[in-house]
């Protein structure tokens, strides 16, 4: 089976060139009927290769395998995680896709299949990065999705901010890739491979890391970080979902910026994770020291949004942070708990943003206070959104409340507080926007002042004000949430997942005492900070001790270069312990 894996990455790359070559001929229903089904085989073949995934599953693109242990071939590596992560990526293409049946206004002859072929081509580039086994085709793949993401972002070239978000988005992003493409010059001098594996052995013949090793993993590392949105190189992620449209949310907040954290996880595992690499305790310090700062200043900024977009993005922050603290534990549980914990989150997120399409194209915002009791005639999506507010906030039997507690447990009750104390907060931000906008609970909120940014006056991504919820639009949120239930539900889905990441049976993901109570309690917690918000009544402006955090985040791209930098600094002061110790 492993033959096919180039495929996975094969299918949208000539789906997406086909429509390109077709687009000045085909209709929209054409071109939208061609990505969905060349998404839907991508995601058949994605899920038969998970479905015998090994770790030694490998295969050398072209039949370029070594010669004399030398590589010089692509290779693409049919692990669980990988192949799990791949089929991930395809399902939530699918159901951006249908979600997006015909959904932009009218496009200019010629164009109709611009917006399918953009998102097949961010299919290819994520998953040939989680699939390939070298650090320069992973930059390769890097750059493939970076650059489609662009474009998609700026997708509605006609508004000025859509271009500004995708123009930030862009430039960051390019400066991480500038820097893992350093670091893996590093790592190319100092071995002579490209090979993650390979490399790693390499690394372990020379003894303990030296000053190069250390730079070499701080570059690569500040390149996925990036792409992460870790703190202080996650400003560029509100910006980009503030104005790209919102099936493009879906994706990125979904998965994209989650394979950045895989991303760091799968280049120490296979590259810095032996004795000639990071030691161990050098990476668990700077991985959830970072993941920390990002989980609780992501929090806080979500809480403080009305701009429903805005809100979504800094959650997602949030959660990457847990997600880098999970992982930053260097044990088999915990990390098990963070793959089971992005399934969820991933369903949960895209349902989120998909609710929030429907809001723009049927009142054109998506400011919290605007839109106060306005949609409660839309009971469906009001249920749909809470229900997924709920998951993120960690209800069982949801898969995020299972990935959340095994991860708890793992991390101890500094890791649980930290835990628990996100979940309630960006829970509760979430069902505060579902109980104001769709229940009209609360007083009417003030008028803003000229400071806030508010979302509202929006331009619809429909081609007019949406009268009725079109079918797709609902079906795919809710099957989303059914996902991330099942995640929790199905016992053989969690113990997949455990012996993908080798986690002793005892601690593979399972449903404890512990998990299911801290689940509840995040919850109840979430909904007592819902509550207790909405009682007091939103004021027009945020709190103004927030105000140093909220003048970091300026959008001048000028202000988050210089955080970029100062975070590749960071980050070498974190590791440097190690080198100095050896």
């Amino acid at each position: 089976m492993s033959r096919l894996l180039p495929l996975v990455v094969v299918l949208p790359l000539l789906g997406a060139a086909l429509l390109v070559a077709l687009g000045r001929v085909l209709p929209r229903v054409a071109a939208d009927a061609i990505a969905a089904a060349v998404a839907v085989a991508t995601t058949v073949l994605a899920a038969l290769l998970l479905g015998h995934a090994a770790p030694g599953a490998v295969e050398w693109v072209g039949g370029w395998e070594p010669v004399h242990g030398r590589g010089v071939g692509i290779v693409l590596s049919g692990d669980a995680p990988g192949t799990g992560l791949a089929t991930l990526v395809s399902l939530l293409t699918v159901a951006v896709l249908a979600y997006s049946w015909r959904y932009f206004d009218e496009v200019p002859h010629g164009t109709a299949a611009s917006f399918p072929a953009l998102v097949l081509l961010l299919q290819a580039g994520m998953c040939g990065f989680v699939l390939t086994g070298d650090l320069f085709n992973a930059f390769v793949f890097f750059e493939l999705m970076s650059v489609a993401a662009y474009a998609l972002t700026g997708h509605r070239v006609e508004e000025p901010r859509a271009v500004q978000g995708a123009l930030t988005f862009g430039l960051v992003n390019s400066l991480g890739a500038y820097a893992t493409l350093m670091g893996i010059a590093l790592l190319y001098a100092r071995t002579g491979e490209l090979g993650m594996a390979r490399i790693g052995a390499a690394l372990d013949a020379d003894g303990p890391p030296d000053a190069l090793v250390l730079a070499a993993f701080v570059l690569v590392a500040t390149g996925l970080l990036v792409k992460a949105a870790a703190v202080p190189f996650h400003f560029w992620l509100p910006d980009a979902h503030a104005v790209a449209p919102t099936p493009v949310c879906m994706l990125m907040s979904g998965v994209m910026v989650e394979l950045g954290v895989y991303g760091v996880w799968r280049v120490h595992e296979r590259v810095f994770g032996g004795p000639g690499g990071l030691p161990a305790q050098d990476f668990t310090r700077c991985l959830v020291l970072l993941g920390a700062l990002t989980a609780l200043l992501g929090a806080l900024m979500c809480w403080q949004q009305r701009h429903l977009k805005r809100l979504l993005a800094y959650s997602t922050i949030a959660h990457t942070g847990l997600f880098l603290v999970g992982i930053g534990l260097l044990r088999p549980e915990s990390t098990a708990g963070v793959a089971l914990y992005v399934l969820g989150h991933a369903g949960a997120k895209a349902a989120l943003f998909a609710c929030t399409g429907v809001l723009l194209d049927r009142y054109g915002s998506v400011d919290e206070h605007e839109l106060h009791g306005r949609a409660g005639e839309l009971r469906p999506v009001a249920v749909l959104y809470t229900v997924a507010a709920l998951v993120l906030a960690g209800l069982p039997p949801f898969g995020t409340a299972l990935g959340k507690g095994t991860t708890e447990e793992a991390a101890g009750a500094a890791g649980t507080a930290l835990f628990l104390a996100v979940s309630a907060v960006t829970g509760g931000a979430v069902l505060r926007v579902a109980a104001r906008v769709f229940w009209g609970v609360g007083p009417r909120p003030e008028r803003a002042g000229a400071a806030t940014t508010t979302g509202g006056d929006e331009e619809p991504e429909t081609r007019e004000r949406l009268r009725r919820v079109p079918l797709p639009m609902l079906a795919v949120p809710a099957l989303l949430l059914a996902g991330a239930l099942a995640a929790g539900l199905v016992p053989a889905f969690a113990a997949a997942v455990g012996r993908a990441f080798d986690a002793p049976a005892a601690l593979a993901p399972h449903w404890t005492a512990a998990s299911v109570v801290t689940g509840l309690l995040s919850t109840v917690c979430a909904a007592g900070c819902a509550a207790l918000s909405l009682r007091r009544g939103a004021p027009a402006e945020p709190y103004a001790w927030t105000a140093p955090l909220r003048r970091l985040h300026s959008g001048h791209i000028g202000d988050y270069v210089a955080w970029f930098v100062l975070g590749t600094a960071l980050l070498g002061a974190l590791t440097l312990p190690g080198v100095l110790g050896g």
